[in-house]
């Protein structure tokens, strides 16, 4: 799994360099995970589940009856790679993308086989940050391939359904499974969705009640991560409007429709996420009228403390010229009399700078 946009230790593109198409290098992050096949054979009436060793992962080959879904974790056993894609005929170029973990979704159509490329996303609420991982799904006639970055129990809801006999996923055909999920993942971006949304509101709600220099660094975060999110997703929802054409023959007519509601729930999650990133503009916008209305309210401030000593200033400079003859100069209350005009006036204006609400906080509402 990766970070959307952090830079890690990775494999870069700049290796492949000179090399041919096809190349077998992968890139994106370095993994340690250790390749891992599981195979599910299945049918109406029995299905059969095993993790492979690699001795039997390197003669796995298409089924000769039932149907057949083979989930690889882990991307980094170029030579492994190679064989399965051999034996299940596969393009160089294609095992080149799935070995390639920073492809945006996207769908190839050849003759036995389709190959599409999704992400899964995970939001991480303490460092309010989405990572992704990529998901490559082949679909054959009779199989399905699925390739991801690591171990997760991300499809383990569609094998507890596969287990269940007489269920529709169980009786339908592979085209059904791929279909299946390419929903489970489009549900698992409105968990993040949901995430998202919660962690904006509060922060909304922590704006309006005290804005600091540490929220402004957390909605520009958000922001970021949801203008990256939308980025990745955007071509899901052209790969699944490519789908629901049935534009090729590998989903059945009744499959089709599951795909719309599909492309629906991509749409809606796009808007939705099209919403918070309105919210987070609007919350930035609100955060700098806030701070400029402070720096305004205490600019007032200071202009009001000079403007109440300028009388003072005033008369104290008349008073300091240096005349021999001036009124009051002398007179034994000529000091006491100074400032009582002083305070006089510094009181009248205070007055006027109260009336208007100029010493008041509430006057910037």
């Amino acid at each position: 799994m990766k970070k959307i946009r952090k830079v890690s230790a990775k494999v870069r593109r700049s290796r492949k360099v000179g090399l041919p198409p096809g190349s077998l290098l992968p890139m994106g992050e370095v993994k340690t995970v250790r390749t891992s096949i599981t195979l599910l054979d299945y049918d109406v009436d029995a299905i059969s589940e095993k993790t492979l060793t690699t001795d039997e992962a390197f003669k796995l080959m298409p089924p000769a009856q039932g149907r057949r879904w083979v989930n690889v974790y882990g991307l980094h056993d170029a030579a492994l790679m190679a064989q399965l894609g051999k034996n299940f005929g596969l393009h160089p170029l294609v095992l080149e993308d799935i070995l390639n973990t920073d492809q945006r979704p996207k769908i190839d159509s050849f003759d036995q086989y389709l190959y599409l490329v999704t992400r899964f996303f995970h939001y991480d609420a303490d460092q309010l940050a989405i990572s992704s991982e990529q998901i490559s799904i082949v679909l054959g006639h009779n199989f399905v391939l699925t390739f991801q970055e690591r171990q997760s129990g991300s499809f383990d809801p569609l094998r507890e359904r596969l287990r269940v006999a007489g269920s529709h996923l169980r009786s339908a055909n592979v085209d059904y499974l791929a279909y299946s999920l390419l929903d489970s993942v489009v549900d698992r971006y409105f968990i993040v969705l949901e995430q998202l949304g919660d962690d904006c509101e509060a922060l909304e709600d922590t704006l309006l009640a005290k804005p600091t220099a540490a929220l402004l660094h957390n909605i520009h975060r958000l922001k970021r991560e949801s203008v990256e999110l939308r980025r990745n997703v955007w071509p899901l929802r052209e790969v699944l409007n490519h789908l629901t054409r049935n534009e090729n023959n590998f989903f059945e007519p009744g499959t089709v429709l599951y795909l719309r509601d599909v492309y629906d729930h991509t749409v809606h999650f796009i808007e939705s996420l099209e919403a918070i990133r309105d919210l987070l503009a609007g919350m930035l916008d609100i955060y700098l009228s806030t701070i400029s209305n402070r720096v305004n309210m205490e600019v007032r401030a200071l202009t009001v403390v000079a403007m109440l000593f300028m009388p003072a200033t005033l008369i104290a400079g008349i008073f300091g010229m240096n005349f021999k003859t001036m009124p009051l100069l002398e007179h034994p209350d000529g000091f006491w009399f100074a400032l009582g005009m002083m305070g006089g006036i510094a009181s009248f204006m205070g007055l006027i700078f109260w009336r208007r609400q100029w010493l008041s906080r509430r006057s910037a509402d």
